[in-house]
């Protein structure tokens, strides 16, 4: 991003990722600073280096306009920094410069999230800030009392509830640091490994680069918790490969997209949602993490089969055995790698912080690459891991805050209340119902949100109507977060698709629409959250949870591409439907009889043939 940019400009950037990293360390373990006083540091950081990368226009007027939106980022996060022990005093009562500087604060916010998501979650924000004023005179339900602007403002700027409020806090004690870990992953070779390690897994099979980008994505993405990210660096490998062994560039766009989208299902890093969920629930991140493992593992197995099919269906050809890594010498050349992760992932599950856990895998990371002179990170390596990490978190602490914007106004006014009240009103008490409408809600949001800014709208407008209905905090939260991926691939706003479309030439409509038929298990997983035992159970529970959700994902898989091992007649596909509708059927009766008809469709669909040739031949 900063190649084409003028020298001074670009070493100015290089200063303040290092600045950036040094203040989040150094307050994140010995150093202190008040809670107000972090976020709003960070998003001043964040704020400068958007307008520096993100310039208005080229010329002289664009750098003028560009300068003073820095030195007004500058001076209103300061502000805040410095007087908020004196301006929580005169919380109910803010002077003058008090409302100047949010108003800013506020312009700011919105322009930087203009720049790096675009204008569709400014134009949310500005609905909802909208809504503070003109609420009060709407007639109904969604009627205030309404708010003038001096308490609106000190909503929106002067609190924990605005845009300094969870979502930036989440992004500046947990996100920041883990996609520093992936940075610092990526900058001495990791992520290269990961890909080379996984055409090795897989690369003997009729889909293996296919199968190499969904294994590929789901080992990075279980690190960078960024779909986007992980399309970039897994697809620059992957999708050329798909497109040599025969699969057209939309397939091979969507099934890298598709396949990275999963990624931020993955333990044990998650994306910024997974945190804001344990922020905002209290519920452990060790707990969110653990159960994850499963659902995510069935969404990859979903992706994986199509891959299988389409493959036999299209009949791509393997890739030669002498162009394939060997799996003992990928794994040697990347021990070291996996002693830092899985170091990680210890902390995590013994229920050290996700923050402190973190730091001490960034240290032993840096340790390790000293293992390999390859890997090793040397002074430029770092500092272009830290640059990577700060262009990186930018546009997420953009969405977070501007997504502040949205919890604040909500939280003023009790739209939460109001809307999900609403939602039990047209559910009429059926939990299906109200599912139904989380999700058409999460597709439309998906349209133009990014995940993070998707899942908080839902967390705040849907999650208190499934709870109400009896549905757990954990499994409401997590049915919204998956929902919410959708808008990593979700036309016409799919970021996912869109970068993969871009490596593979393909049309990135197409490749947004495939790659969202290709992800159903989004939408059907999160259903046995609900109605099953796979977040609640014992080991044998959730593993025959699993395997009856695989068979029901199977059984979509093979009546959407009408192909096993030859071409399925109408009536087989609509049987393999019955299956998937079975199994995920919350009875336990039915699922049985779903995993029954399944198994007597694929093996009729083997020895049938068979059978009818012995007969014919007597």
């Amino acid at each position: 991003m900063t190649e084409q940019l003028p020298g001074i400009k670009k070493r100015a950037i290089m200063l303040l990722s290092v600045l950036m990293a040094a203040y989040h360390l150094y307050f994140a373990t010995i150093g202190f600073l008040t809670e107000m006083s972090w976020r709003a540091g960070h998003l001043v950081f964040a704020a400068v280096l958007i307008l520096l990368t993100r310039p208005l226009r080229s010329g002289a007027k664009g750098a003028l306009v560009d300068g003073v939106l820095i030195l007004l980022a500058l001076i209103t996060g300061l502000y805040i920094i410095f007087e908020y022990p004196n301006m929580s005093l005169r919380m109910g009562a803010p002077l003058v410069r008090d409302i100047v500087m949010g108003t800013i604060s506020t312009l700011i916010v919105l322009e930087i999230t203009r720049r790096t998501m675009g204008l569709p979650l400014v134009i949310i924000a500005l609905a909802f800030l909208s809504y503070c004023f003109l609420g009060g005179y709407l007639p109904g339900i969604f009627g205030h009392r309404g708010f003038d602007y001096d308490r609106v403002i000190t909503q929106t700027y002067m609190t924990l509830e605005g845009i300094h409020g969870l979502p930036l806090g989440v992004m500046v004690k947990y996100v920041y640091f883990f996609v520093m870990f992936a940075g610092f992953l990526e900058a001495t070779g990791g992520g290269k490994w990961f890909i080379d390690f996984a055409f090795a897994l897989t690369g003997r099979t009729r889909s293996g680069p296919a199968q190499t980008a969904v294994f590929s994505s789901g080992l990075m993405g279980s690190i960078s918790g960024s779909a986007v990210a992980n399309t970039v660096a897994t697809g620059s490998f992957t999708i050329p490969l798909m497109k040599k062994v025969g699969y057209s560039p939309t397939v091979s766009g969507a099934i890298e997209a598709a396949a990275s989208t999963g990624g931020q299902l993955v333990p044990p890093i998650m994306g910024a949602a997974a945190f804001i969920m344990a922020e905002w629930t209290g519920i452990p991140y060790r707990q969110i993490i653990l159960v994850s493992v499963v659902p995510a593992v069935l969404y990859f197995l979903s992706v994986a089969f199509f891959v299988h099919i389409r493959a036999l269906k299209t009949n791509i050809q393997r890739v030669p055995a002498n162009e394939l890594p060997i799996i003992g010498e990928q794994l040697l050349r990347g021990a070291h790698y996996m002693l830092a992760i899985l170091l990680l992932i210890l902390l995590l599950a013994f229920g050290f912080s996700p923050t402190y856990s973190v730091c001490l895998g960034i240290l032993a990371l840096v340790v390790v690459s000293f293992f390999r002179k390859e890997s090793r990170m040397t002074w430029p390596v770092f500092v272009n891991a830290l640059e990577s990490t700060a262009l990186k978190a930018i546009p997420v602490s953009a969405a977070c805050a501007a997504a502040g914007i949205v919890v604040g106004t909500v939280g003023l006014t009790g739209l939460g209340l109001k809307f999900w009240g609403m939602v039990i009103s047209l559910a009429g008490g059926d939990k299906i119902f109200a599912i139904l409408l989380v999700l058409l809600a999460s597709l439309f949001l998906g349209m133009g949100l990014p995940v993070t800014a998707a899942y908080v709208v839902l967390a705040v407008l849907a999650v208190p109507g499934l709870m109400e209905l009896g549905i757990s905090a954990m499994a409401a939260h997590l049915m919204v977060m998956w929902y919410s991926q959708d808008s990593n691939i979700t036309p016409p706003v799919c970021l996912a698709a869109y970068a993969a479309a871009g490596i593979s030439g393909g049309d990135p409509m197409k490749t947004g629409i495939q790659s969202w038929a290709l992800a159903k298990g989004l939408y059907l997983i999160p259903l046995l959250f609900v109605y099953s035992a796979i977040l609640t159970g014992g080991l044998l529970e959730v593993l025959i949870a699993g395997a009856i959700g695989a068979v029901g994902l199977m059984g979509l898989t093979l009546a959407l591409e009408g192909f096993l091992a030859r071409p399925l007649g109408m009536i087989t596909r609509i049987l393999f439907i019955c299956v998937t509708v079975c199994c995920y059927w919350p009875d336990h009766y039915l699922n049985s009889i779903g995993i029954a008809i399944g198994l007597i469709l694929v093996g009729y669909h083997f020895i049938g043939p068979k059978l009818n040739a012995r007969a014919a031949a007597r």
